[in-house]
Order: C-alpha cells, then sequence, then structure tokens
C-alpha cells in the first residue's frame, strides 16, 4: 500500500503490509485483536469530566456508542476532548478560558484524529463551546461523524414552579435587592439544578445540540433528550450503529454542512429564540467548511422566520417539554409548512431533512406554536448596527420584554464586568440607564466573558423592564432582557464602544435593527482621534489567543497567518 491507501478488503489502513507492522505491534500492545484491526476503526471522542454537570453521565454514553459501532462492524476506540463548564466559569477569570477552548478543542481533536488515521468519528460533546469546537473538528478532518450530545438537564422546582440556572442567578439580585428570604435563596441554591446535563434552558449548549440536529449532523432527539432518560442511552447506540452506515455510503460533515445546511440551521434558530452564542458560532463553523456566514444573513432569515418557541430564559418552558411536543423535527415540521427550510439535503441518518421530518408532528401547541400562531412574525435574534456598532452587534430580541425593544437612556459606562456587577448590586444603576460594560471582547478580554453575572443582577433587582446592557462581551444563553453582545469593533482594537462616556445617551432600536451613540459627528470624531485603547498585561495561552482572534462579528475565528 501507499502512504495513504486502505485496503481494499476491510478498509482499515493498518490491517495489511510488512511496513505498516510497527504500527500494528503497538496495536498488539493494546491488547487489539487481529479481528479488531482488520475492521474499520472508529473514534470515540469523549467530552466526559467529573467538573462539568452536563458531561458527567457521558461515560455511560460512551459506553453505548462502542457497543453500537461494534455491533455494527467497526472498532471502536476512545480519546477524550475538554469541556469548561460557563456555569461554574461565570463571574471571574475563568470566563477567559471558556470561549477559547473552542479553538482548542478543535484544533486538539484534528490533531488526534488524523494522527491516528481514524476511519470514522463518534462526538459526544454537551456544554457550550465543546458542541462547536468538535463541529469545526468534523468539518476540518471529514471522515463519517455522528454526533450524539449527553442531554439536557431537568427543569428544578421552586415553590411549585420549574426553575433553571438562570433561576439561581436572578435569584442573587433578588436576594440582595431583599426581595426574596435567605430561606428561599437557599432552597434556589439546592433545587434550581437537580440532575446532570446541560443547564435546562435554552442556553448556548441546549442551543447547539438542538441545531447540531437542524444542521443534520445528530440523529432525531440529539438536542432534547434529557440526560437521565434511557432513551438517549439508546440514542447512543444508534449513533453508533449510524456511523457506521455512514462509513459504508462514505458520506461525510462537508457532504452534509453545506451553505444550505446553515442556512437552515440559522432558520431554526429563529424559530427556537437560541443563545446569541449561536451567531458566533455557526459562522466559525461554516469557516472550516470555506463558507462564509455574513451577520446581516442573520436579519433576512430573522424577518422571514416566525419565533414558535419562548423556553427559558424568554418563557417558561423547558428543554423536556420541547421534547415531549415533538422535539426539533417538529419545530422543523412547522417551518416547512412556509417552505422555510432547504428539505433535500443529506443528513446523518442517510435520509434528507424532508425525509426526516415527514410525520413528526407537533404535539404541544402551548410549547411549539404552530407556524399560523407564532409568538412573533420575526426570529428570536437580530443583528443591529449604527455607530455604536459599525460592524455590528446581536440581541435576543425574542427575551427582551415589548417595553425595551426601543430604548434612548443615559450610559453608565465600565471597563469590566466586576465594576458594572459591583454597581448594579450597590444600588447605582436607575431605571432608564443604559450599562455599557467594554474590554471585554475577544482580545480585550481577552476571551470574550459572557456577562450573566450583570444582565441576571438587573432583572434580579427589579429593573429589566427599564434598563439595557451593551457590551462587547458576549451572553450566557441564560440572559434575557435588552441584552446587547458582539458589539464591534470593540474597544481594544479601538471601537467607538471605548469612547463612550458616563451621561451619553444612547439609542437602541431592535424593530429597525440600530443601535446609536447620541453625540454629534464632530464630537465623535475629535474623541476617536485622541482614543488609545487601554492594553492588559497578557501571558500564557490567553496572550497567543488575543493575538490570533478575529472580531465578534467574524465569529471570533482564529487568524491563520
Amino acid at each position: 500500500m501507499s502512504c495513504n491507501e486502505k485496503c481494499t478488503d476491510c478498509g482499515n489502513f493498518f490491517c495489511e503490509g510488512a511496513e505498516m507492522a510497527p504500527q500494528r505491534s503497538l496495536f498488539n500492545a493494546l491488547g487489539m485483536t487481529e479481528e479488531e484491526m482488520k475492521k474499520p476503526l472508529v473514534g470515540i471522542v469523549s467530552s466526559y469530566n467529573e467538573i462539568v454537570p452536563g458531561h458527567m453521565n457521558i461515560d455511560k454514553l460512551v459506553e453505548a456508542v462502542k457497543m453500537g459501532v461494534a455491533m455494527a462492524g467497526g472498532t471502536p476506540v476512545v480519546f477524550p476532548a475538554i469541556a469548561v463548564c460557563d456555569g461554574i466559569a461565570m463571574g471571574h477569570q475563568g470566563m477567559k478560558y471558556s470561549l477559547v477552548t473552542r479553538d482548542l478543542i478543535a484544533d486538539s481533536t484534528e490533531c488526534m484524529a488524523l494522527a491516528h488515521h481514524f476511519d470514522a468519528l463518534v462526538m459526544i460533546p454537551n456544554c457550550d463551546k465543546n458542541v462547536p469546537g468538535l463541529l469545526m473538528a468534523a468539518a476540518r478532518v471529514n471522515v463519517p461523524t455522528v454526533f450524539v450530545s449527553g442531554g439536557p438537564m431537568l427543569a428544578g422546582h421552586v415553590q411549585g414552579s420549574k426553575t433553571s440556572l438562570s433561576s439561581m442567578f436572578e435569584a442573587v439580585g433578588a436576594y440582595t435587592a431583599g426581595k426574596i428570604s435567605e430561606e428561599e435563596f437557599e432552597e434556589y441554591e439546592n433545587k434550581a439544578c437537580p440532575t446532570c446535563g446541560s443547564c435546562s434552558g435554552m442556553y448556548t449548549a441546549n442551543s447547539m445540540n438542538c441545531l447540531t440536529e437542524a444542521i443534520g449532523m445528530g440523529l432525531k432527539g440529539n438536542g432534547t433528550i434529557p440526560a437521565v432518560y434511557s432513551e438517549r442511552i439508546r440514542l447512543a447506540k444508534h449513533a453508533g450503529m449510524q456511523v457506521m452506515e455512514m462509513y459504508r455510503r462514505n458520506i461525510r460533515p462537508r457532504d452534509i454542512m453545506t451553505e444550505k445546511a446553515f442556512m437552515n440551521a440559522l432558520t431554526v434558530d429563529m424559530a427556537l429564540g437560541c443563545s446569541t452564542n449561536t451567531m458566533l458560532h455557526i459562522p466559525a463553523i461554516a469557516h472550516e467548511c470555506g463558507i462564509d456566514i455574513n451577520l446581516d444573513i442573520a436579519n433576512e432569515i430573522s424577518a422571514k422566520t416566525p419565533n414558535l418557541c419562548h423556553l427559558a430564559p424568554a418563557g417558561h418552558a423547558y428543554m423536556e417539554q420541547l421534547n415531549e411536543a415533538g422535539g426539533i423535527y417538529a419545530v422543523m415540521n412547522e417551518l416547512d409548512k412556509k417552505g422555510l427550510l432547504y428539505t433535500d439535503l443529506i443528513t446523518v441518518t442517510g435520509k434528507t431533512v424532508g425525509e426526516n421530518i415527514k410525520g413528526c408532528i407537533n404535539k404541544d401547541h402551548d410549547i411549539i406554536r404552530p407556524i399560523e400562531n407564532p409568538y412573533s412574525e420575526t426570529g428570536g435574534i437580530a443583528v443591529l448596527r449604527g455607530n455604536l456598532a459599525q460592524d455590528g452587534c446581536v440581541v435576543k430580541r425574542s427575551a427582551v420584554v415589548p417595553e425595551m425593544l426601543t430604548h434612548t437612556g443615559p450610559a453608565k459606562v465600565f471597563d469590566c464586568e466586576e465594576d458594572a456587577q459591583a454597581a448594579i448590586l450597590g444600588g447605582k444603576i436607575e431605571a432608564g440607564d443604559v450599562v455599557v460594560i467594554r474590554y471585554e471582547g475577544p482580545k480585550g478580554g481577552p476571551g470574550m466573558r459572557e456577562m450573566l453575572n450583570p444582565t441576571s443582577a438587573i432583572q434580579g433587582m427589579g429593573l429589566g423592564t427599564s434598563v439595557a446592557l451593551i457590551t462587547d462581551g458576549r451572553f450566557s444563553g441564560a440572559s434575557r432582557g435588552a441584552s446587547i453582545g458582539h458589539v464591534s469593533p470593540e474597544a481594544a482594537v479601538g471601537g467607538v464602544i471605548g469612547v463612550v462616556k458616563d451621561g451619553d445617551s444612547i439609542t437602541i432600536d431592535i424593530p429597525n435593527y440600530k443601535i446609536q451613540l447620541n453625540i454629534d459627528d464632530a464630537e465623535l470624531e475629535r474623541r476617536m482621534a485622541e482614543f488609545t485603547p487601554k492594553k492588559k498585561e497578557l501571558s500564557g495561552y490567553l496572550k497567543r489567543y488575543a493575538s490570533l482572534v478575529t472580531s465578534g462579528a467574524q465569529g471570533a475565528v482564529l487568524k491563520n497567518e
């Protein structure tokens, strides 16, 4: 065989030839039999760890996937991927290390997969950057690949109501403001997150796992079957079996993740009301497929896509209810009634989108609104532009109360999240204010921290209907309210957000996709001419990341040169 040929009988790269004998001797050292060596080698990328609640059950899914692969004629081999829990990392320096792991995951998985010449892969991610990182790796490696996530957490129960992590974060503000007692606060702490799994609302992890179904890289139920259900173990076995079918048919990630597939993902995103982080991750995944997704496409798709779901934090429904209502395929079926999806695209099932969603009915019209009766005629995310964000900024429109869709107010400016949080909890933010948090962008943070603490504090303090927050950082999917993130250009590279002063008037106009710093052009020009962005002393991985990362408007991908 030549250096890149596989055995024509079994497809395995290593199974024959004297030149591959050293490699086979090392497989012998692993305890691998000759029979195993003659089968396709399937990498099982396990994100299991003991610090992320969404990943603590993945070891069981790994065993289920291995069984599925073996039953279908492959040889499964497990290797790891890292994952950060955004909730645990939130509100301190740890959050600088969240987004940056997306590229670390993609890089390390690419290295492992190509160094060991796997014939196919099953990716088992769950939380936040872990999902897009592995989708990016899948695009790079481009061998037959199926995704099966760890699954969402069940909702918590506090005082007769379902709750989630966002309820817990907002309880901090409510407790500080004296709106709930210490006993009530402790009940939230003990009951908000009751099981393993990705947090129970339509936050980033669940958004990305749902969109993995929409884009065609995950089987039905990947985004919605709760982590604790045995149905997820069955799903994992089927994922292992299905990757072997993809291998036999030579269906690869770039066959699935086409430009039209990304348009489908964005359309489903708008219908679900996903996290604003999808506006970072979808362009980054597409970039790995050689596809450019401009932020303005989001508004074009949003203009024709009704918002059908209000899951937490936008509403009082949770992932388990979306699952019971029919899941992502039921949402897609509603969208297809108006011809909003490309239905002829191939998916990991080996069938087309149209074949997958046929007969997947909407079982609960309170959880998934019929296409004829949406929450709104426009989608869940909007991209705003203006002199404050010339390259754009992003807001989860479906989680904004009607009275805050347009807002003009005085700026309260902070150069880091911690200072803003102290001001909010200290009662220094008043109704009508626009909180501005800068130097938290991809380069300026670095790492583009999520501002869940400030947004939750605003809600908990009772200011959610009167205060907006603008940042060059980003937001957790658990954030709600008039929370505008990804402001680009960011302060650290000389963006206008860097020259905003306390008391400046700012106008937010979400229906018309505008955001404006209300000072005259001459004053803005003078400020920009005098502006020198602040610099931070960095070391280690963050220093390297800051030197390579691009704008949030470009998906915060790393430069190749």
